[in-house]
């Protein structure tokens, strides 16, 4: 047996970490309290902290930079500056720094619904929801550079290795099922975000609060299943070997998170076996269900299967589901970025996404899971009301913008169909109840029932905390 590398505890690691299924009987675990939850440490204790709103949380992000002027922010009166050279006491810091003339939105706006809220034609299916809708059109963030102020919109830090929102939420408030991750991440299947997969990142939060990737072509999780059949008698054996190997090293080491966390991920395998299969069945769905969320059309097929595919991982106990809106960087852009064309760019994107987003909100609002769910849409920053071109120059793209933006919340706690806050009258500055990301993530945190000053984890001799030192709830968006 000691010449056989899988006899030590490393080499069965090594073995079971070659698949998901490693450990498929994992089940045998909880019965020996092994990998219980309540055996395993890695979850804050005595939340939630006051009395939650929302359960779950779906947050679409939209990578690249949505033009809130051509959005979400009206202003009319960029109609009266178009053409004319941008005035300022001080020259504007923009990522290129090519400072054209103004330019005025390319969609029209029009008051939605009983609210009246100015939706733009933009996204002629949400402005359908709009009174669903909590418009916060002041933010404004500190990079206007894509992988920190990305990082910043996931995590509220500008350098990476910090958790993203989603990893303490799991930290916080666990997850409601015991089959699948209590954090779920739906990828661009273009693409990923800037900054890569860091923007799911637990840093140094207990590993099993890591957002877990679903593939969105192909099977959506690599290696569920064994590549070769293995009898159910040879994997009882060798998981009980295991599970025998695992308590000795417990008892001689004291507490791994690293491999208390692996331990974790097994167990949550072999039910995943299971449990994923049955999610992932879209077909499950009637036929008006799928054509409401446009999977018969080859435009939102995509984002539209993870929007309906969203709403099933909730159903099942997911706790916080991610959803990415546009993937690689560079030449071509394949995201939100209009440096060169704004209405061409965001035609494309938006006609990807709106159908399919205003069918999760309809359907989450007939099925009554709305009033405790919270649907946050964010991009990392907004655009110039300048073009992107030489002085002078009337171009067709804008910079990015991270003095004044747009963000849009649904669901639990909110009031709906307002807008709170405003920027300046050209859509370049947030004038009026400027709002921070450490605000945003304080608000989403007090909606679950957490105080984002209570919620902590003490790293390098620090409390740390999702909103750092700062952080004020938007009390003027909450019922």
């Amino acid at each position: 047996m000691m010449n056989n590398p899988n006899s030590t505890r490393r080499g069965f690691l090594g073995f079971s970490g070659n698949t998901l299924t490693g450990t498929a009987l994992a089940a045998l675990l909880m019965r020996e309290r092994m990998a219980s939850a309540d055996a395993v440490p890695g979850e804050a204790k005595g939340l939630p902290h006051h009395p939650a709103k929302a359960k779950r949380v779906i947050h679409l992000c939209l990578c690249g930079g949505v033009s809130h002027i051509d959005s979400f922010d009206y202003k009319p009166e960029l109609a009266a500056f178009h053409g004319k050279t941008f005035q300022s006491e001080e020259r504007p810091a923009t990522f290129f720094n090519q400072i054209g003339l103004i330019r005025k939105n390319d969609w029209e706006f029009k008051q939605r619904g009983e609210s009246g809220l100015w939706v733009s034609e933009l996204f002629p299916h949400l402005a359908e929801v709009a009174d669903e809708l909590t418009v916060v059109r002041s933010m404004v963030a500190e990079s206007a550079n894509h992988t920190p102020a990305t990082f910043e919109e996931n995590s509220g830090f500008r350098l990476n290795g910090f958790p993203v929102m989603g990893s303490w939420v799991s930290y916080g408030l666990g997850c409601e099922t015991d089959e699948l991750p209590s954090y779920v991440v739906l990828p661009d299947a273009r693409g990923m975000p800037a900054g890569g997969t860091i923007n799911w990142s637990n840093g140094f939060l207990p590993a099993q609060h890591q957002g877990v990737a679903f593939q969105t072509k192909g099977p959506a999780i690599h290696d569920l299943f064994p590549a070769r059949e293995v009898s159910d008698d040879h994997e009882l054996a060798s998981r009980r070997l295991l599970a025998q190997i695992n308590r000795t090293h417990l008892e001689q080491t004291g507490t791994e998170d690293t491999l208390l966390a692996r331990m974790r991920s097994y167990e949550l395998a072999a039910k995943m076996q299971l449990a994923v299969p049955m999610v992932t069945d879209l077909n499950q769905e009637t036929a008006a269900t799928r054509a409401m969320y446009g999977l018969d059309n080859e435009q939102t097929a995509d984002f539209g299967g993870r929007c309906l595919l969203t709403r099933r991982l909730l159903e099942k106990g997911v706790r916080f589901v991610q959803l990415f809106s546009g993937g690689s960087f560079g030449s071509p852009r394949i995201n939100w970025d209009g440096h060169e064309d704004v209405k061409e760019n965001h035609t494309r994107e938006a006609g990807r996404l709106d159908q399919p987003v205003a069918a999760l909100l309809r359907d989450l609002r007939q099925r009554g899971m709305l009033d405790d769910t919270l649907v946050l849409c964010t991009s990392e920053f907004g655009r110039t009301p300048f073009t992107q071109s030489g002085l002078d120059q009337l171009g067709a793209g804008r910079d990015h913008n991270m003095y004044g933006f747009s963000i849009w919340m649904a669901g639990a706690g909110l009031k709906h169909g307002m807008a709170y806050g405003t920027t300046d009258d050209i859509g370049w500055k947030a004038v009026e109840n400027p709002v921070h990301w450490y605000d945003y993530h304080a608000t989403v945190l007090h909606l679950l029932g957490i105080d984002h000053e209570r919620l902590t984890y003490y790293h390098n001799g620090i409390q740390r905390r999702l909103t750092n030192v700062h952080g004020e709830v938007i009390q003027g968006i909450l019922t």
